[in-house]
């Protein structure tokens, strides 16, 4: 939630000092971040959700798959369709100047469900791209996740496990606070600077420095393996592998760097300048936003981008469709190429060492 990290203006609990005794002259507009905000969360809520519930709708079917990848890509979805369906709280929320009108417990739940998306989300991607990488370089190996089911749930359970256990450690300092306005803030009442930065690294560690390591690593390996081998017809197939670690980084480091500069002014309020504080804390909730958009760039890159999805998205609306007569001829035909193509191209990745046109996008592997 925006307002979930308080900052010392109107008096600095910290060391006692008022905050107008620095010279502020930086004049933002609080209106137009309010009327940005709104819009941006307006976007992929809508975007978001049409793209995530059509990728779970079209790989449900398959989730029994030996294809670990695709199993991820799944659980990723879930992830952020959790995120996505508080997101009306957070614009109603930006509308109303950060007023909490929706009482204690939605206060709590829609945090814990926004923080267990913070790290799921992260941990399932940095899988998906190690699984990835696993199938391209040592195809007769194992899966990383068990291909038994039960197996398979217990690792998927234990990475939702991981998620909510970090998410609680933030979550049992959220509650609703009232002072001129009902308000949804995290703030523990007893060393507040010690918990901030350690919860902040925490964060710092487990979703951005540990999975970015993961996934950036394990697709430069997956680039490099896509250069030497003959069938890759073209320079698109290897940079695309780039993009997926790219916006990853673009998504969330803009987001823990002014973190981590929150953090240093908690532990030296002296350090920074007034303007550079209150440009920090202003923009906080941009680069909030800015790192929901993953929500609206994991399905496009990780599902619509690849020619499997795309033959299976068909070929299930397809089914879909009433036929009567001389259309349902028609449709069993159209029907019977769609599933034959789907087939071809699912053929095409069923090798998870072989590299083809398209493999080089996650859900064409071994889908």
């Amino acid at each position: 939630l925006q307002n979930m990290t308080l900052h010392n203006h109107s008096l600095d609990f910290l060391n006692g000092t008022p905050w107008f005794v620095f010279e502020c002259t930086l004049d933002l507009d609080a209106n137009y971040r309010r009327i940005c905000l709104f819009l941006m969360y307006l976007f992929i809520f809508m975007v978001g959700l049409l793209e995530n519930l059509l990728v779970v709708w079209v790989n449900w079917r398959r989730r029994h798959s030996a294809n670990g990848v695709l199993f991820c890509i799944i659980n990723v979805s879930l992830s952020d369709l959790m995120v996505i369906v508080i997101l009306p709280f957070f614009m109603m929320e930006v509308t109303m100047d950060q007023v909490w009108l929706w009482g204690r417990f939605l206060c709590k739940v829609t945090n814990l469900i926004y923080v267990v998306n913070f790290y799921s989300s992260s941990f399932f991607l940095a899988l998906m791209t190690l699984e990835r990488y696993l199938s391209l370089s040592r195809p007769s190996s194992s899966s990383f996740f068990p291909v038994g089911g039960r197996q398979r749930w217990l690792v998927c359970g234990g990475v939702w496990a991981l998620s909510l256990f970090l998410a609680l450690l933030e979550n049992v300092h959220v509650d609703l606070l009232e002072w001129e306005e009902p308000g949804c803030y995290m703030l523990p009442e007893y060393n507040y600077t010690e918990w901030f930065v350690s919860v902040t690294f925490l964060c710092l560690i487990f979703q951005f420095l540990g999975p970015a390591a993961v996934i950036i690593t394990c697709n430069v390996l997956i680039a490099r393996a896509a250069q030497t081998a003959p069938d890759v017809r073209s320079r698109r197939d290897v940079w695309l592998v780039h993009v997926y670690s790219l916006v990853f980084v673009m998504c969330w480091l803009p987001y823990h760097l002014v973190i981590f500069f929150m953090i240093i002014d908690d532990l030296d309020p002296y350090l920074f300048s007034c303007n550079t504080v209150e440009g920090l804390y202003f923009s906080f909730s941009v680069v909030q936003s800015i790192s929901l958009l993953h929500c609206v760039a994991n399905p496009f890159l990780y599902n619509f981008l690849s020619k499997s999805f795309r033959n299976n998205l068909i070929n299930t609306v397809l089914n879909y469709i009433p036929r009567e007569g001389t259309t349902d001829q028609v449709g069993a035909e159209a029907g019977a190429r769609a599933r034959a193509k789907a087939n071809t191209a699912n053929n095409g990745g069923g090798d998870p060492g072989k590299l083809s046109n398209a493999s080089t996008s996650q859900s064409d592997v071994g889908s």
